[in-house]
């Protein structure tokens, strides 16, 4: 089964066309398919070219863990990125992919190298996230994980996500509060999470645990929700640098809160994998 696989800042997919594999793995066989030591390894795979008739390109994202995202910023632009490389769509031209989480508009650009995706619009609205409680904004509200308390923003961009504003920003903060405040009762889909620190007006740096996926490099739907609950809180000017541990993305905050990103993808290589490897009896 022949998978290609690429990196956008170090967050790594896998994609899987159905023309060669009609019928999509099971829970358990993709986890075992993304395991670093065991599989391909990868932050997940994604599925596609889908066909459809509204005149959009179909696309499901799959996490390690064997659950579905409903969006992917890096996700998205790594699929872009393939659909040029197998020449499905041209340079330069806008296109459509359908998500789970709605359709963005996206343009490839310098071969693959720059790519601009409207991820859509950002809410703060609980009910939309979702979110528990009342219908109302989700703004600087307090949540406890392992003792610890915390001010936190939530929002969603097609997923959800809980953003938690820092002055002094760690790798650990996300690795041990991360695994926690996903699954906290808040949020009844799980959640991504992002601790953010605001460098100036023009800036902001993340540290981020992605649902499924666990600790990550970079992430593009989490760069488009921080920067948009960064806007939301007064701090930074509509055109801003995401910084990464894996690099940075550029993010456009439109008045309404639409998102523009623009970010990079990388060529790994091509993989055929052997037929035995989801089957394999391994602990996952």
């Amino acid at each position: 089964m022949r998978f290609a696989k690429y990196h956008a800042l170090g967050n790594d997919y896998l994609v899987l066309e159905p023309k060669d594999c009609p019928t999509l793995f099971s829970p358990l066989a993709i986890r075992k398919v993304c395991h670093r030591h065991y599989g391909l390894g990868s932050d997940g795979i994604l599925y596609g070219p889908i066909e459809r008739t509204d005149g959009t390109i179909g696309l499901r994202i799959l996490n390690p863990d064997g659950s579905e995202a409903e969006k992917s910023g890096n996700g998205i632009r790594i699929f872009c990125r393939h659909l040029l490389e197998t020449k499905r769509i041209k340079q330069g031209e806008e296109f459509r992919l359908h998500t789970p989480g709605g359709v963005v508009r996206c343009t490839v650009f310098d071969g693959g190298a720059r790519i601009r995706v409207e991820m859509g619009h950002v809410s703060f609205r609980a009910p939309v996230i979702p979110h528990v409680g009342p219908d109302r904004e989700v703004l600087d509200e307090e949540i406890t994980v392992l003792g610890k308390t915390f001010r936190y923003w939530a929002a969603t961009v097609g997923n959800p996500h809980c953003v938690i504003p820092v002055t002094e920003l760690t790798a650990d903060l996300a690795k041990t509060y991360g695994p926690a405040l996903e699954v906290h009762p808040n949020f009844p889909n799980r959640t991504n999470v992002q601790f953010m620190k605001v460098l100036d007006r023009a800036n902001i740096q993340i540290e981020i645990w992605e649902r499924g996926a666990g600790y990550t490099l970079a992430s593009g739907s989490s760069s488009s929700a921080c920067a948009a609950v960064a806007r939301k809180m007064g701090s930074v000017d509509p055109d801003l640098t995401v910084n990464m541990p894996g690099g940075k993305i550029m993010i456009g905050i439109g008045g309404d809160y639409s998102i523009v990103m623009t970010g990079p993808t990388t060529p790994v290589g091509i993989f055929e994998m052997h037929p035995d490897v989801p089957d394999q009896d391994i602990a996952v």
